[in-house]
């Protein structure tokens, strides 16, 4: 047993691959993982894989992972110094680290206040601005009204974006491109914020039009050291969620690399953030940047900063919420090749929609440069009850070029049999002209897709052709020998590309 400041055991409140990933941290410091469970997760794979699991509710999330007394309750039954959120569910509700403080628990993340400030949006826009550090122009405080949103709106000049002031994920989130189209949207969005995030303030912004979304990782610890951990590309997104992450940034040199680094270190230090979090920025079409927001807590993306920095990020928060010093030093951080993450959900790969049911057979990948997350077994289950993200796939190769064929190399090798998964649409990004030069932006996923329904209907009418030739018989085709109809069918369907 390892005691850290008093830490030998961690709970671990949530479920899926970040549950065994915090408790792989855990087994390699010597620290007893304990695991929560849903009715549903009964037999899931963070359950087997932790050292102690406990039962907290049925299988709906709002019964039993969000339910913050019986989190408390569980830590303290199995006799736990910490809770460690992951990401999703608690990880940015400050109630969770106030529950902790009153109970003697240490929360392994930020203090309740400074997780309350850069959770509302709003309010973090401020901190920022006084701060020095560029903001998209917009509201620095909640819309009151449909009225208040038009006049901000001519004021900025559309298109806007509507968000929710205490919004993550996408959620409340919606462009607008005329004064007609805001009071329909106002509305949505402000119905989606209270269904989502129990609040229905929205404040505007100006639209940046396909921006590069780039994210600073930083660590922060009680004595007032904060260092970054260079950036992450987050720019493949659908609807505002992240898909493939990258790091480094293809358009980043060292300078504007060190100005936005220096950014999200007096980010952090202006809002008296502690422990790992990520600054995020959007870049417009000039190269100048504007702050995004702080998520205070665990990225789903760091293992892309883990393998080009070889510092374990988890094994840092830990540390930090134990009370230990950084020992760290910016000087210390550099950048050891190039590493892409693609995020595998059960959802259908065309639609997006989610894909439940049961594994039949499952490979995974793995050989050089390949690193996998899974939540996922070969004799499980995939609930409805809960996000589709299933595993990540993370590929480091000593240059960008590298990483990108290990990628798809590793895509090639998963097979999961029962679902459907997005591994088809990793695939169609990966070799996608745009993306493997490095010239993309918050647009590509839209262009792919768009693409890729041009291509249904060019091979729509390929065939349609053929077939047209055939009940015709056109001469040049039925009078040709038989091996001479399979050359010209090949020439045929030789014209058609895959994006």
């Amino acid at each position: 047993m390892s005691i850290m400041n008093g830490i030998s055991k961690i709970l671990i409140a949530n479920r899926g691959e970040i549950a065994i990933r915090i408790a792989r941290a855990c087994h390699e410091m010597g620290i007893t993982s304990v695991a929560v469970f849903s009715q549903a997760d009964r037999s899931a794979k963070h359950v087997r894989y932790a050292d102690e699991a406990y039962e907290i509710g049925p299988a709906p999330s709002a019964e039993s992972y969000l339910v913050i007394d019986r989190i408390i309750k569980t830590a303290l039954k199995a006799g736990c110094q910490a809770v460690h959120p992951g990401y999703g569910f608690l990880a940015e509700n400050p109630a969770l680290p106030a529950a902790c403080a009153a109970e003697g628990l240490i929360f392994i993340g930020p203090d309740a206040d400074s997780m309350a400030l850069l959770g509302n949006k709003t309010e973090a826009r401020k901190v920022m601005e006084k701060a020095g550090i560029p903001i998209i122009p917009g509201t620095k405080e909640p819309l009151k009204s449909e009225a208040e949103a038009l006049a901000a709106a001519a004021e900025a000049g559309y298109p806007v974006l509507l968000k929710a002031a205490a919004g993550g994920g996408g959620k409340g989130v919606r462009v607008v491109h005329s004064k007609d189209e805001l009071p329909p949207a106002f509305k949505r969005a402000g119905a989606e914020a209270l269904s989502s995030f129990g609040n229905p303030d929205i404040y505007l912004e100006k639209y940046l039009i396909e921006p590069r979304h780039v994210e600073i990782q930083i660590l922060a610890d009680n004595y007032g050291n904060v260092i970054h951990l260079n950036e992450r590309e987050c720019s493949v997104q659908r609807r505002y969620q992240k898909l493939v992450e990258e790091s480094p940034c293809c358009i980043l040199d060292e300078a504007m690399r060190n100005r936005m680094g220096n950014a999200a270190v007096a980010a952090v230090k202006a809002s008296g953030y502690t422990n790992a979090g990520t600054v995020e920025f959007l870049i417009d079409s000039i190269g100048d940047f504007y702050f995004l927001e702080v998520n205070a807590r665990l990225q789903v993306e760091h293992p892309v900063t883990e393998m080009i920095t070889g510092i374990d990020l988890v094994k840092e928060q830990i540390r930090i919420a134990s009370g230990e010093e950084l020992n760290l030093t910016q000087e210390d951080i550099g950048i050891n090749g190039a590493a892409i993450e693609c995020r595998i959900s059960a959802e259908d790969p065309e639609t997006f929609l989610p894909s439940v049911g049961y594994i039949r057979e499952l490979v995974e990948p793995s050989g050089p440069g390949i690193r996998l997350e899974s939540g996922i077994s070969a004799d499980c289950d995939i609930p409805v009850f809960y996000d589709p993200l299933i595993s990540k796939v993370i590929a480091w190769g000593r240059n960008r070029e590298e990483a990108i064929a290990r990628m798809l190399r590793a895509l090639d090798e998963y097979k999961i049999k029962g679902v459907k998964t997005t591994i088809p649409f990793h695939r169609r990004v990966l070799v996608n002209k745009d993306f493997v030069e490095g010239n993309y932006d918050t647009g590509i996923v839209s262009r792919i897709e768009n693409n890729k329904a041009n291509d249904f209907l060019e091979i729509s009418a390929i065939a349609a052709t053929i077939v047209a030739m055939n009940n015709e018989k056109v001469g040049f085709v039925s009078d040709a020998k038989q091996d001479d109809r399979w050359k010209l069918s090949g020439r045929m369907y030789g014209g058609i590309r895959s994006i």
